[in-house]
């Protein structure tokens, strides 16, 4: 009841945001991207190619925002505004005379109608995976609330790879021109048709690039040109970000799913020249039934994994550490530290050269979540101030 009310309160404050900002999208050419992961560097990249290629271009991803112009530094806990600012930055993308509007979404911002009214040229799906079951209740409905930006969409550019998703997705866009990228499976937009290099890092980044192709492909950019920016494209704050190589490896990312922990784990596990410690948690007040996966995924590759907070709101730190700990086998080597900072200086104390320490989950952000206040926080500066103190 709850829940379709808030449903009902979002999508008028849609309607109301169309009429007052004089439906703004209708003058834009508007990309969607949603997925699990890699929303916000596919997002960056197409943004990046966009606007290389002479297109006046706005964006909103997680991580930072360009808006008629201005570049902000977002952080933001919540990817896609409500639809009243959604609105309203489009209408001053258009007011700067912007064509082109990059804009990453949600699974909550399609369901809640945060993105209704919103003409889209190009919808994109990244990936589906385990995610948000605390609010869609199920894997198959979170997927059926992804695919609603493809149906809403002109264009649609879909993971080939994706076998669930990709024919899920053609069951329902029969009658909707689509674009798929992929490695393993005859696509559109391959290594063999668009071929690239960058310096990102994983697989996981080379379908992100694939996606980035595929919509700036379908929106008439050479594929050329979109190359040469993906060769210096050098990525996003927060994600796969190098802190420091030497005597021992510290890097910083987002990954928060047990999909993104695996991908993450699988590229660094080469890099590392002997012990991989993993430190992380997971944020209270949401999909509680990912914890123990992601536990499992990051025991697949990490000798040493260190359980810290992550945002545990009004939940019991404690009682989410033992929920991911519940999927770690009892042979690994396991340290509980529900105080962030105490478990990050304890891995960078313990760790030796040739070691590589990976910290997951805040990624960009700059607060932390404790109870019902945010407190300033930043993995990237408590990394650095341990490491000086060395």
């Amino acid at each position: 009841m709850l829940r379709s009310f808030k449903g009902l309160y979002h999508l008028i404050v849609a309607i109301v945001a169309n009429i007052w900002f004089g439906f703004p999208s209708r003058r834009l050419t508007v990309v969607g991207i949603t997925g699990t992961d890699g929303k916000s560097t596919t997002t960056t990249i197409t943004y990046e190619i966009l606007k290389n290629a002479g297109f006046k271009t706005s964006m909103i991803t997680s991580v930072h925002a360009v808006i008629a112009g201005k570049a902000y530094d977002t952080g933001f806990h919540v990817t896609t505004p409500t639809a009243w600012w959604v609105q309203k930055y489009l209408r001053e993308a258009v007011n700067h005379r912007d064509t082109h509007f990059v804009l990453e979404v949600t699974s909550h911002a399609l369901s809640q109608y945060r993105v209704w009214g919103v003409k889209f040229a190009v919808g994109a799906i990244t990936n589906v995976t385990h995610e948000h079951l605390d609010w869609h209740g199920t894997y198959e409905q979170y997927l059926r609330t992804k695919l609603l930006l493809l149906g809403a969409s002109k264009i649609a550019v879909l993971n080939r790879d994706d076998a669930d998703v990709y024919d899920q997705a053609m069951a329902k866009l029969r009658n909707k021109k689509v674009v798929t990228y992929g490695i393993r499976r005859d696509a559109m937009v391959t290594t063999k048709t668009h071929p690239f290099t960058t310096q990102l890092p994983g697989i996981f980044n080379q379908y992100n690039c694939f996606a980035a192709l595929a919509i700036s492909g379908a929106l008439g950019v050479d594929k050329k040109k979109a190359a040469q920016t993906i060769k210096f494209f050098k990525g996003v704050p927060g994600r796969m970000e190098v802190i420091q190589r030497k005597p021992f490896g510290v890097i910083v990312d987002f990954a928060h799913t047990p999909n993104a922990i695996t991908q993450v784990l699988k590229t660094v596990r080469p890099m590392t020249q002997k012990r991989l410690f993993h430190v992380f948690g997971s944020a209270g007040l949401r999909d509680r039934t990912k914890r123990p996966m992601m536990g499992n995924a990051s025991a697949e590759f990490a000798d040493v994994i260190v359980l810290t907070e992550e945002d545990y709101r009004t939940e019991g730190v404690n009682s989410i550490i033992e929920e991911i700990a519940s999927g770690i086998p009892p042979t690994k080597e396991v340290y509980k530290f529900p105080n962030r900072q105490v478990a990050i200086s304890f891995s960078l104390h313990t760790a030796s050269p040739g070691d590589l320490v990976i910290i997951t989950g805040k990624g960009h952000e700059k607060s932390l979540c404790r109870g019902t206040a945010e407190y300033p926080w930043s993995d990237q500066d408590c990394v650095k101030k341990i490491l000086k103190q060395l």
